[in-house]
């Protein structure tokens, strides 16, 4: 009995020093070496909104299309820009980088307190040892396209030109191409990426754009312009009433944050917010190099990476997924224009959006796809590890939505018929109300009649309530409730 005790009181003490979890009794996490996995892309698939494109993407194209007796007749996509460089508040925060990295080989050489279990391998202590911040990002570079991301469009300019020779023709004719991107240095490079994709260097020049300020941009940034999708963005980061915060404090995430820790050698849990600049340079360094990994990916295990990945999941699903219903109108132009124009016979067959993360995610809501039975939570972890909200296959760097209308002819009659079929990231769309993922025209118009007629001033940001607060909902729908019962009993006395 007292050693149970004792046992118990040493483990309680662990906890609560410093309002820290250190799992003194239990061992730090499972051994795992970076610089001998040389399947390092599949961890690098849980990198959320900066996964590496090539890492995620899907092959359906090539076999997506080859559908008999159609032909392809138009061509719609939006893409985000390509990989970026860091934002501005990460590179001012480059040095903390250093002193962790000096702190980490302290505790490995002079204070030996890596632990028994799960401690970096010699491959990666020694790659830590190494690293040194490029000092050539300054912070006025901040969220500026990096090479690769460059090369990611040029590469999804020709992939799509491969597959629709006959609409996305290598010479540039005005009448046939529409092309259209916000007006920032990541977007106006990943444009000039895409062109010369298309139709080689320095044809960008003479392409005929659709140019507006973004603050007017209602077709891809339609939700700067709704205060109330502005508000609940806010609230996402600085409320603790929602799943995302509440995740944040489970005891599986401060689990993850002490073993992150104690993994580098650390005694005490390190604050959030170095695990949060470690784990974003991991993706970003990832994301510029993709032939070989950032060094900092060495400080999580797989399934670490998981924790956080779906951590970050529950952020977007409030802040642009079915959380909030507002998230599904914002996109309104954007989704009718994509009705519109492919409703329309001829030409432009060819209409390119080059616009961000936001107009990829909530295009998706809008259109009803990615959505899960069961809503993430911050209680629900293990049993949405299948879950359908996964933005690091929604929308990792260079995502992109595709709609393609087809021409198609019968076998056994002269009739042709309309069609129509659909890609995320070169993944085919597979909706249950269309057969096989090839639609039936007149039947997407009609599942999305409410877009197609839809006066997007009105509806794109008609203020609603999250359904965020399914908590809060629960406690209105109670109060309503009561007061209904209250107001029924007051009557019943009053007869």
């Amino acid at each position: 009995m007292k050693v149970f005790l004792f046992v118990q009181l040493t483990t309680t003490l662990a906890l609560i020093s410093n309002n820290h979890y250190v799992y003194a009794q239990e061992p730090c996490c499972e051994d795992y070496c970076l610089g001998k996995d040389n399947d390092y892309r599949q961890q690098s698939k849980k990198f959320t909104s900066n996964s590496v494109y090539q890492f995620v993407r899907g092959n359906d194209l090539d076999i997506g299309f080859q559908v008999p007796n159609c032909t392809a007749t138009k061509f719609w996509v939006t893409t985000r820009h390509g990989t970026r460089l860091p934002y501005r508040n990460i590179i001012l925060n480059s040095p903390r980088l250093e002193e962790l990295k000096a702190q980490i080989l302290r505790n490995y050489l002079v204070l030996q307190t890596k632990p028994d279990t799960g401690a970096l391998c010699m491959e990666d202590f020694l790659s830590i040892q190494s690293w040194k911040f490029n000092s050539s990002i300054k912070p006025d570079m901040a969220i500026h396209l990096a090479t690769q991301g460059y090369e990611d469009l040029k590469y999804l300019a020709r992939t799509y030109q491969q597959i629709f020779p006959d609409i996305l023709v290598k010479e540039y004719d005005p009448k046939k191409y529409v092309f259209h991107n916000t007006q920032n240095q990541r977007n106006e490079e990943s444009f000039k990426a895409f062109s010369e994709g298309l139709f080689g260097p320095d044809v960008y020049q003479e392409i005929d754009r659709y140019l507006v300020p973004d603050e007017n941009d209602t077709l891809l940034r339609g939700y700067k312009g709704c205060p109330a999708w502005k508000e609940n963005s806010r609230k996402t980061y600085n409320s603790n009433d929602n799943e995302y915060a509440r995740f944040r404090q489970t005891a599986l995430v401060k689990k993850t944050i002490s073993d992150i820790s104690r993994r580098l050698g650390f005694q005490d849990s390190l604050d959030f917010k170095d695990i949060a600049l470690m784990w974003d340079t991991c993706r970003l360094e990832q994301a510029w190099f993709v032939n070989r990994s950032s060094i900092w990916c060495a400080a999580f295990t797989p399934a670490q990476l998981t924790v956080l990945e779906y951590y970050d999941d529950l952020r977007l699903y409030r802040s642009v997924g079915y959380e909030y219903e507002l998230n599904s109108r914002v996109s309104c132009n954007l989704a009718k224009d994509m009705l519109v124009r492919l409703n329309k016979d001829g030409d432009p067959s060819a209409i390119v959006y080059i616009s961000h993360s936001v107009t990829v995610e909530t295009l998706i809501v809008a259109l009803g796809m990615r959505r899960d039975s069961v809503r993430p939570t911050a209680n629900n972890y293990e049993a949405m590890a299948n879950r359908k909200w996964k933005t690091s296959e929604i929308n990792p760097f260079s995502s992109n939505f595709a709609a393609v209308k087809l021409e198609c002819s019968s076998e056994n009659s002269n009739k042709t018929s309309e069609k129509a079929m659909f890609f995320l990231n070169q993944k085919r769309v597979e909706f249950d109300w269309c057969k096989q993922g090839l639609c039936d025209w007149q039947r997407v118009l009609q599942q999305y009649e409410h877009l197609y007629h839809a006066n997007c001033t009105e509806y794109f940001c008609k203020a609603t309530l999250p359904s965020s607060s399914h908590s809060g909902g629960e406690k209105l729908t109670t109060v309503g409730l009561g007061m209904s019962l209250f107001i029924f009993f007051i009557l019943v006395l009053l007869k």
